[in-house]
């Protein structure tokens, strides 16, 4: 989709300020939120594509004032809702509660089993879900060029990248595609690209020189060039 959470190329916003051996989570209530969204996912209720269409539905001016999990927070309200395992005015009144009775206890909720399939998907994260076996239409060394389209969903095809012609480094394989996972419609895997683009092409006279970017792209995202 396009709006300022694409946010990927764009001016305007500052460097990029990097925190010596930065931490995980700068707050406690972080780790809540990463586990509370995990478990959403382990479970089915919604998958990680859903999980960025909603903060891609957050209002501009909260989605830029807010810190990374923050965002996440708000997705996981969004889903919740959505799914209709909460209703909004009980996430109201559970958030004026904890707002004005700060010594009000906590719930905690003890499943072992859940706890451990949590684990074990975060433990399969390193390794690679794509089929290799599935046929592609592009091979490496191919000319390609990202498509110049502007969904109104979701995509993963970045807005800076849309136009811009590269090459076919390597076939990933076939992999769930975001656009369709992200509403509800199946994972429709398709082949999955690493293309690599000149930073030329892509910055044009300010890159810097002998420099390359490497896009992973979906198959419906590119054309030959």
């Amino acid at each position: 989709m396009n709006g300022v959470h694409d946010m990927g190329g764009m001016h305007g916003f500052g460097p990029v300020q990097r925190e010596e051996n930065e931490p995980v989570f700068h707050e406690s209530w972080e780790k809540t939120v990463y586990a509370m969204s995990t478990a959403m996912r382990v479970q089915g209720v919604f998958n990680i594509d859903e999980s960025r269409h909603a903060i891609e539905r957050m209002a501009p001016a909260r989605y830029l004032a807010s810190s990374y999990y923050e965002r996440w927070l708000a997705a996981l309200e969004t889903n919740l809702v959505e799914k209709g395992v909460l209703r909004p005015d009980e996430i109201e009144a559970r958030t004026r509660l904890l707002r004005d009775a700060t010594d009000a206890e906590l719930p905690r909720r003890e499943d072992p089993e859940l706890a451990e399939r949590v684990v074990s998907a975060r433990l399969k994260l390193g390794t690679s879900p794509h089929d290799r076996s599935a046929s592609a239409r592009f091979r490496a060394g191919d000319g390609v060029a990202a498509r110049n389209i502007h969904p109104k969903g979701h995509t993963r095809l970045p807005r800076y990248i849309r136009g811009m012609r590269g090459v076919i480094d390597r076939v990933h394989g076939a992999a769930t595609l975001p656009d369709a996972n992200a509403h509800g419609l199946g994972e429709k895997r398709e082949p999955l690209y690493s293309v690599c683009f000149e930073a030329a092409e892509v910055w044009g006279e300010t890159a810097e020189p002998r420099q390359r970017l490497y896009v992973d792209l979906w198959e419906s995202y590119l054309e030959e060039a």
